[in-house]
């Protein structure tokens, strides 16, 4: 396999982890067909219900999929960045989901269409099994998240979600709106406002005017709940470690 870079540009389709695991030859066949996309804050990759037309690997931004309710209210299943792919549906069969994607982290990527994609999961032993392997993270993600949802403090949430947005950059450093916070972990804004200032006078980040810059990692891993250690182990288990170049 490929080496799995830990630093690499975002212009670089090896600086996502899933096509950085790809075998030689079917990195190969890939490689001129990926097309770099550029991944804006708030752009929406697919709607409920709707049909892909490509699979997306981000290099440096956050996609949020997100549950939609009939009144407009939403809240957060999973997020996907450098580690994974958005558009698993193309593969399981279903052909489209009920959740919605949005970036939630602008940045870049590369897709891919979505009749190549079925073709090599088909096609390749290797590719089909790194994909499921995915996909069984990502479904432990989601559980997670329901699970943290319903038992844990906004406090511990609020925790659990940066420091899994944080796995997904390369930096220390997300610019992220309190409302859109809110709206990603389904609750009020002024819990977000009062759970943030509590992570904030405790010297864990600092946050102004929609930048969150982490000051104290083991301190957030310290203060969330066992869900985000649930999940980075899971990923670790499943998914190819990251090399260093």
């Amino acid at each position: 396999m490929n080496p799995i870079p830990t630093f690499r540009k975002p212009g670089d389709p090896q600086a996502n982890q899933l096509l950085a695991a790809l075998p030689e030859a079917e990195w190969q066949r890939w490689l001129p067909l990926l097309e770099p996309v550029d991944l804006p804050l708030g752009k929406v990759l697919y709607e409920s219900g709707g049909v892909m037309s490509h699979v997306v690997f981000p290099t440096n931004a956050i996609v949020s999929l997100l549950y939609v309710l009939e009144n407009g209210a939403s809240a957060e299943i999973a997020v996907v960045g450098h580690e994974g792919m958005v558009g698993i549906s193309i593969f399981m069969g279903g052909g489209s989901t009920p959740s919605r994607a949005v970036v939630q982290s602008a940045g870049r990527g590369f897709r891919l269409r979505a009749s190549v994609l079925k073709d090599e999961f088909a096609r390749s032993s290797p590719v089909m099994h790194l994909l499921l392997r995915y996909t069984q993270a990502l479904i432990t993600q989601m559980t997670q998240t329901a699970v943290c949802n319903r038992h844990h403090s906004l406090d511990q949430q609020l925790c659990r979600w940066l420091l899994l947005s944080l796995d997904r950059l390369p930096g220390d450093e997300l610019v992220m709106t309190q409302e859109l916070i809110a709206n990603m972990l389904g609750v009020r804004r002024e819990g977000v406002t009062e759970a943030a200032l509590s992570l904030q006078k405790a010297g864990l980040i600092r946050y102004a005017r929609g930048h969150i810059t982490v000051l104290n990692r083991p301190g957030l891993e310290r203060r969330t709940c066992e869900c985000y250690a649930v999940v980075k182990t899971e990923y670790d288990r499943l998914l190819p470690c990251k090399e260093a170049v």
